[in-house]
C-alpha cells in the first residue's frame, strides 16, 4: 500500500514539467497580452468613482481682493485666481451678481485645479466684485473678491 502514493505522485511530478515546456507559445501571448490588458484598467475605476462621491468640493485658495490705482490700471489686467478641488467641478464668473460670458475683455483659464478670471484692459467700469462659482453634481460653493480702482484725486 505504501508504494502506490509514490508511483501516483510521479506522472504528476512529470507532467508539470511537459506542461511548462508545450504552452510557450501560449506563454507568449500571454505576455503580449499583458500591457493592453483590461486588467490594469478596471482597479482605477473605483477609486475614481469613489473619488467623486469623496472629495468635498471646496475653494484650496480664496479669490482676493484687487486694488488698482486708476491712473495705473488703465489698460492693464487684473487676474482673480482661485485654487479648487476636485478638478472635475466646472467653474463659473460673476460681477455684482451676473453671469460674465467669456469676450476680449475677459479671459477664463482653466487649469487642472487652477482657475483665473483675467480682466483685461482695467477700466473704472470694472470696478465690483467678482465671485467664482464652484458647481460639481448638485453642490455648490462660491467665492467672492472686489477689483477696486481707486480714483486719483
Amino acid at each position: 500500500s505504501e508504494a502506490k502514493p509514490p508511483k501516483e505522485e510521479a506522472p504528476k511530478g512529470i507532467s508539470p514539467v511537459k506542461a511548462k515546456k508545450t504552452p510557450s507559445p501560449a506563454d507568449a501571448e500571454r505576455r503580449k497580452l499583458r500591457p493592453g490588458s483590461g486588467g490594469e484598467k478596471p482597479p482605477e475605476e473605483p477609486p475614481f468613482t469613489y473619488q467623486l462621491k469623496a472629495v468635498p468640493l471646496k475653494f484650496v485658495k480664496e479669490m482676493k481682493d484687487i486694488v488698482l490705482k486708476e491712473a495705473e490700471s488703465v489698460g492693464s489686467s487684473a487676474i482673480f485666481e482661485v485654487l479648487i478641488s476636485p478638478s472635475t467641478a466646472i467653474t463659473s464668473w460673476m460681477k455684482d451678481g451676473s453671469n460674465i460670458r467669456e469676450s476680449p475683455k475677459h479671459k477664463f483659464i482653466a487649469d487642472g485645479k487652477d482657475r483665473k478670471l483675467h480682466i483685461i484692459d482695467v477700466q473704472l467700469s470694472d470696478a465690483g466684485e467678482y465671485t467664482c462659482v464652484l458647481r460639481l453634481g448638485n453642490k455648490e460653493k462660491t467665492s467672492t473678491a472686489k477689483l477696486i480702482v481707486e480714483g486719483i484725486p
